[in-house]
Protein backbone atom coordinates (compact mmCIF):
# COMPACT_ATOMS: atom_id res chain seq x y z
CA UNK A 1 0.00 0.00 0.00
CA UNK A 2 1.45 3.44 -1.01
CA UNK A 3 2.03 5.79 2.04
CA UNK A 4 0.26 8.92 2.38
CA UNK A 5 1.27 12.13 3.31
CA UNK A 6 0.84 13.12 6.15
CA UNK A 7 -0.31 16.89 8.53
CA UNK A 8 -1.17 17.20 11.93
CA UNK A 9 -4.31 17.19 13.42
CA UNK A 10 -5.36 20.58 14.95
CA UNK A 11 -2.84 23.46 15.96
CA UNK A 12 -0.68 23.37 19.11
CA UNK A 13 1.36 26.26 20.44
CA UNK A 14 4.58 26.10 22.60
CA UNK A 15 6.29 28.78 24.18
CA UNK A 16 9.83 29.38 25.96
CA UNK A 17 13.36 31.49 25.71
CA UNK A 18 15.37 31.95 21.88
CA UNK A 19 19.25 30.53 22.93
CA UNK A 20 20.67 33.44 21.63
CA UNK A 21 18.35 35.54 22.16
CA UNK A 22 16.91 34.82 25.32
CA UNK A 23 13.67 36.63 23.71
CA UNK A 24 10.46 34.36 24.99
CA UNK A 25 9.32 32.87 21.73
CA UNK A 26 6.45 31.20 20.66
CA UNK A 27 5.64 28.76 17.64
CA UNK A 28 2.49 27.74 16.35
CA UNK A 29 2.39 24.18 14.56
CA UNK A 30 -0.80 24.68 12.03
CA UNK A 31 -2.34 21.54 9.83
CA UNK A 32 -1.00 22.32 6.30
CA UNK A 33 -2.49 20.80 2.68
CA UNK A 34 -0.68 18.55 0.39
CA UNK A 35 2.69 19.33 -1.18
CA UNK A 36 2.87 22.24 1.22
CA UNK A 37 5.89 20.93 3.45
CA UNK A 38 7.31 22.42 6.10
CA UNK A 39 6.93 26.30 5.99
CA UNK A 40 8.07 28.60 8.95
CA UNK A 41 6.06 32.45 9.04
CA UNK A 42 6.55 35.40 11.37
CA UNK A 43 3.39 36.74 12.51
CA UNK A 44 5.26 39.22 14.33
CA UNK A 45 6.25 40.92 11.35
CA UNK A 46 4.27 43.17 8.69
CA UNK A 47 3.10 41.20 6.21
CA UNK A 48 3.39 38.05 7.95
CA UNK A 49 6.86 37.17 5.74
CA UNK A 50 6.93 32.84 5.21
CA UNK A 51 9.97 31.04 4.72
CA UNK A 52 10.67 28.03 3.21
CA UNK A 53 12.49 24.75 4.88
CA UNK A 54 14.92 24.41 2.15
CA UNK A 55 18.86 24.24 1.68
CA UNK A 56 18.51 27.16 -0.24
CA UNK A 57 16.94 29.46 2.83
CA UNK A 58 19.84 28.76 5.36
CA UNK A 59 22.20 31.53 5.57
CA UNK A 60 23.49 30.95 9.30
CA UNK A 61 25.35 27.88 10.84
CA UNK A 62 27.23 29.15 13.15
CA UNK A 63 25.02 28.44 16.46
CA UNK A 64 22.68 26.11 14.58
CA UNK A 65 20.67 25.99 12.02
CA UNK A 66 18.92 29.60 10.38
CA UNK A 67 17.13 30.37 7.72
CA UNK A 68 15.97 33.33 5.63
CA UNK A 69 13.51 34.96 3.25
CA UNK A 70 14.48 38.85 2.24
CA UNK A 71 14.78 40.07 6.27
CA UNK A 72 12.93 37.71 7.91
CA UNK A 73 14.42 34.90 9.60
CA UNK A 74 14.53 32.07 11.90
CA UNK A 75 17.53 30.81 13.86
CA UNK A 76 17.91 27.50 15.51
CA UNK A 77 15.11 25.33 14.04
CA UNK A 78 16.80 21.90 13.69
CA UNK A 79 15.21 20.36 16.86
CA UNK A 80 11.54 21.46 15.48
CA UNK A 81 12.55 19.80 12.29
CA UNK A 82 14.00 16.70 13.19
CA UNK A 83 10.48 16.13 15.56
CA UNK A 84 8.62 16.98 11.93
CA UNK A 85 10.71 14.13 10.38
CA UNK A 86 11.39 11.62 13.04
CA UNK A 87 7.26 11.34 13.04
CA UNK A 88 6.50 11.09 9.80
CA UNK A 89 4.89 14.92 9.38
CA UNK A 90 5.10 16.57 5.67
CA UNK A 91 3.29 19.21 5.70
CA UNK A 92 2.73 21.82 8.68
CA UNK A 93 3.26 25.69 9.04
CA UNK A 94 4.92 26.65 11.70
CA UNK A 95 4.16 30.66 13.09
CA UNK A 96 6.63 32.33 14.88
CA UNK A 97 6.27 35.07 17.38
CA UNK A 98 10.26 35.99 17.22
CA UNK A 99 13.58 35.47 15.72
CA UNK A 100 13.90 32.02 17.44
CA UNK A 101 12.57 28.57 17.98
CA UNK A 102 12.58 27.80 21.48
CA UNK A 103 15.47 25.64 22.91
CA UNK A 104 12.88 23.79 25.37
CA UNK A 105 15.31 21.22 26.68
CA UNK A 106 17.91 21.23 24.14
CA UNK A 107 16.62 18.20 22.36
CA UNK A 108 13.29 17.50 20.25
CA UNK A 109 11.51 15.94 23.34
CA UNK A 110 8.87 18.70 24.22
CA UNK A 111 8.09 19.18 20.37
CA UNK A 112 7.39 15.18 19.78
CA UNK A 113 5.26 14.96 22.66
CA UNK A 114 2.72 18.29 21.68
CA UNK A 115 2.62 16.97 18.11
CA UNK A 116 2.01 13.40 19.39
CA UNK A 117 -0.96 14.54 21.14
CA UNK A 118 -2.95 16.77 18.88
CA UNK A 119 -1.90 14.04 16.83
CA UNK A 120 -1.17 13.06 13.07
CA UNK A 121 -3.29 12.64 9.99
CA UNK A 122 -3.10 11.56 6.87
CA UNK A 123 -4.14 13.16 3.33
CA UNK A 124 -5.35 12.13 0.24
CA UNK A 125 -2.55 12.66 -1.39
CA UNK A 126 0.64 9.88 -1.63
CA UNK A 127 3.97 10.03 0.18
CA UNK A 128 7.21 11.68 -2.08
CA UNK A 129 10.01 9.67 -0.96
CA UNK A 130 13.53 11.32 -1.17
CA UNK A 131 16.11 8.38 -3.10
CA UNK A 132 19.83 8.32 -4.73
CA UNK A 133 20.79 6.36 -7.81
CA UNK A 134 24.36 6.64 -6.71
CA UNK A 135 26.72 7.59 -3.83
CA UNK A 136 27.13 11.19 -3.26
CA UNK A 137 29.32 13.05 -0.45
CA UNK A 138 30.47 16.17 1.11
CA UNK A 139 33.86 16.86 3.01
CA UNK A 140 35.81 19.35 4.51
CA UNK A 141 38.95 16.66 4.95
CA UNK A 142 41.22 18.94 7.02
CA UNK A 143 38.39 19.09 9.62
CA UNK A 144 38.38 15.13 8.98
CA UNK A 145 34.37 16.00 7.85
CA UNK A 146 32.54 13.43 5.57
CA UNK A 147 28.81 12.81 4.86
CA UNK A 148 28.23 9.80 2.68
CA UNK A 149 24.77 9.05 1.19
CA UNK A 150 24.14 5.82 -0.92
CA UNK A 151 21.37 4.00 -2.39
CA UNK A 152 19.35 1.34 -0.06
CA UNK A 153 16.05 -0.08 0.29
CA UNK A 154 15.30 1.36 3.96
CA UNK A 155 16.59 4.33 6.01
CA UNK A 156 19.36 4.10 8.17
CA UNK A 157 22.03 6.79 9.33
CA UNK A 158 25.54 6.61 11.15
CA UNK A 159 27.10 9.33 12.85
CA UNK A 160 30.83 9.00 14.55
CA UNK A 161 31.87 11.76 16.49
CA UNK A 162 35.88 12.29 18.43
CA UNK A 163 36.07 15.27 20.02
CA UNK A 164 39.95 14.18 21.08
CA UNK A 165 39.31 14.84 24.52
CA UNK A 166 39.73 12.62 27.50
CA UNK A 167 36.11 13.35 29.05
CA UNK A 168 34.39 13.00 25.28
CA UNK A 169 36.51 11.25 22.69
CA UNK A 170 34.81 8.84 20.14
CA UNK A 171 31.60 7.63 19.66
CA UNK A 172 28.90 6.49 17.39
CA UNK A 173 25.50 6.05 17.22
CA UNK A 174 23.02 4.27 14.63
CA UNK A 175 19.37 4.54 14.01
CA UNK A 176 18.33 1.73 11.77
CA UNK A 177 14.79 3.30 10.68
CA UNK A 178 12.96 6.40 11.80
CA UNK A 179 10.23 4.52 13.53
CA UNK A 180 12.91 4.50 16.41
CA UNK A 181 13.37 8.44 16.84
CA UNK A 182 11.09 7.99 19.54
CA UNK A 183 12.85 7.10 22.06
CA UNK A 184 16.16 6.17 20.80
CA UNK A 185 16.95 9.94 19.46
CA UNK A 186 14.15 12.55 20.40
CA UNK A 187 15.42 13.23 24.17
CA UNK A 188 19.07 13.52 23.21
CA UNK A 189 20.26 17.10 24.46
CA UNK A 190 22.35 19.70 22.90
CA UNK A 191 26.11 19.44 24.77
CA UNK A 192 29.09 22.19 25.32
CA UNK A 193 32.08 22.02 26.45
CA UNK A 194 33.08 24.29 29.76
CA UNK A 195 35.49 27.07 27.82
CA UNK A 196 33.06 26.99 24.61
CA UNK A 197 30.22 28.04 26.97
CA UNK A 198 32.35 30.59 29.04
CA UNK A 199 33.63 32.20 25.34
CA UNK A 200 29.65 32.48 24.61
CA UNK A 201 28.79 33.97 27.78
CA UNK A 202 31.27 36.80 27.70
CA UNK A 203 30.56 37.31 24.00
CA UNK A 204 26.92 37.56 24.91
CA UNK A 205 25.41 34.70 23.37
CA UNK A 206 23.57 31.50 24.67
CA UNK A 207 21.95 34.30 26.62
CA UNK A 208 18.24 32.06 27.07
CA UNK A 209 20.83 28.93 27.76
CA UNK A 210 20.31 27.56 31.12
CA UNK A 211 21.51 24.40 32.44
CA UNK A 212 18.22 22.64 32.29
CA UNK A 213 18.79 22.61 28.26
CA UNK A 214 22.40 21.46 27.57
CA UNK A 215 25.05 18.34 28.92
CA UNK A 216 28.10 20.62 29.90
CA UNK A 217 31.49 18.50 29.71
CA UNK A 218 34.14 19.72 31.69
CA UNK A 219 37.90 19.00 30.44
CA UNK A 220 39.76 20.51 33.27
CA UNK A 221 37.83 20.61 36.90
CA UNK A 222 37.82 24.67 37.20
CA UNK A 223 38.24 26.47 40.41
CA UNK A 224 35.46 27.74 42.97
CA UNK A 225 35.67 31.24 41.59
CA UNK A 226 34.60 29.95 38.13
CA UNK A 227 32.06 27.37 39.33
CA UNK A 228 30.69 30.00 41.34
CA UNK A 229 29.86 32.73 38.17
CA UNK A 230 28.57 30.01 36.28
CA UNK A 231 25.80 30.13 38.91
CA UNK A 232 25.22 32.99 39.30
CA UNK A 233 24.94 33.50 35.54
CA UNK A 234 22.75 30.23 35.56
CA UNK A 235 20.60 31.15 38.67
CA UNK A 236 21.48 27.71 40.12
CA UNK A 237 23.13 27.22 43.46
CA UNK A 238 25.90 24.26 44.32
CA UNK A 239 27.53 23.56 41.00
CA UNK A 240 29.47 21.02 40.34
CA UNK A 241 31.85 18.29 38.51
CA UNK A 242 30.87 14.79 38.49
CA UNK A 243 32.20 11.59 38.07
CA UNK A 244 31.25 11.35 34.39
CA UNK A 245 33.17 14.98 33.79
CA UNK A 246 29.86 17.02 33.19
CA UNK A 247 28.53 20.07 35.68
CA UNK A 248 25.97 18.70 37.96
CA UNK A 249 23.20 20.13 36.79
CA UNK A 250 21.85 16.86 34.65
CA UNK A 251 22.57 13.67 34.59
CA UNK A 252 22.86 11.56 30.63
CA UNK A 253 20.05 10.47 29.37
CA UNK A 254 22.25 7.66 27.18
CA UNK A 255 26.26 6.68 27.29
CA UNK A 256 26.36 8.21 24.20
CA UNK A 257 23.90 11.03 24.25
CA UNK A 258 26.07 13.80 22.16
CA UNK A 259 26.28 11.74 19.83
CA UNK A 260 23.03 10.81 19.18
CA UNK A 261 22.39 14.42 19.65
CA UNK A 262 24.59 15.38 16.38
CA UNK A 263 22.36 12.35 14.50
CA UNK A 264 19.52 14.70 15.90
CA UNK A 265 20.46 17.20 14.28
CA UNK A 266 21.88 15.47 10.93
CA UNK A 267 18.32 14.35 10.78
CA UNK A 268 16.64 18.03 11.10
CA UNK A 269 19.13 19.43 8.52
CA UNK A 270 18.06 16.44 6.46
CA UNK A 271 14.63 17.29 6.31
CA UNK A 272 15.28 20.66 4.82
CA UNK A 273 15.33 18.46 1.64
CA UNK A 274 11.19 18.43 1.49
CA UNK A 275 11.35 14.38 1.68
CA UNK A 276 12.31 12.19 3.95
CA UNK A 277 14.79 10.02 2.61
CA UNK A 278 15.16 6.08 1.84
CA UNK A 279 18.58 5.39 1.69
CA UNK A 280 22.02 5.21 4.16
CA UNK A 281 23.75 7.63 5.22
CA UNK A 282 27.08 7.55 7.31
CA UNK A 283 28.40 11.33 8.84
CA UNK A 284 31.75 11.37 10.04
CA UNK A 285 32.15 14.63 12.60
CA UNK A 286 29.32 16.43 11.23
CA UNK A 287 27.77 19.75 12.13
CA UNK A 288 25.29 22.07 10.92
CA UNK A 289 27.74 24.17 8.47
CA UNK A 290 28.50 20.21 6.96
CA UNK A 291 25.05 19.17 7.02
CA UNK A 292 22.85 21.55 4.86
CA UNK A 293 25.70 22.28 2.53
CA UNK A 294 25.43 18.35 2.50
CA UNK A 295 21.77 18.55 1.99
CA UNK A 296 22.21 21.11 -0.67
CA UNK A 297 24.82 18.90 -2.58
CA UNK A 298 21.87 16.27 -2.42
CA UNK A 299 19.30 18.45 -3.69
CA UNK A 300 21.61 20.00 -6.54
CA UNK A 301 22.92 16.33 -7.75
CA UNK A 302 21.42 14.68 -11.00
CA UNK A 303 21.52 11.01 -8.65
CA UNK A 304 18.98 12.50 -6.09
CA UNK A 305 15.12 11.66 -7.04
CA UNK A 306 12.14 12.23 -5.70
CA UNK A 307 9.80 9.33 -5.95
CA UNK A 308 5.74 8.37 -4.69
Amino acid sequence: MTALQTTIASPVSVSGRGLHTAQQVTVTFVPAPVDFGVQFERIDLPGHPVIKASPYTVFDTSRGTSIREGEAQVHTVEHLMAALAGLGIDNVLVRTVGPETPILDGSSRIYVEMLKEVGIKKLKSPRRIGTVKEEISFSIPEKQIELTIKPSDRFKMTVNVDYGTKVLAAQQAILDNLESFVPDVYNCRTFVFLDELQFLIQNNLARGGDLDNAIVFVDKVPDNKVLNALGDFFHKKDITVTADHILNNTHLRHPNEPARHKLLDLIGDLYLLGVPLCAEIVANRPGHFANTSFAKKIMESDAFCVTF
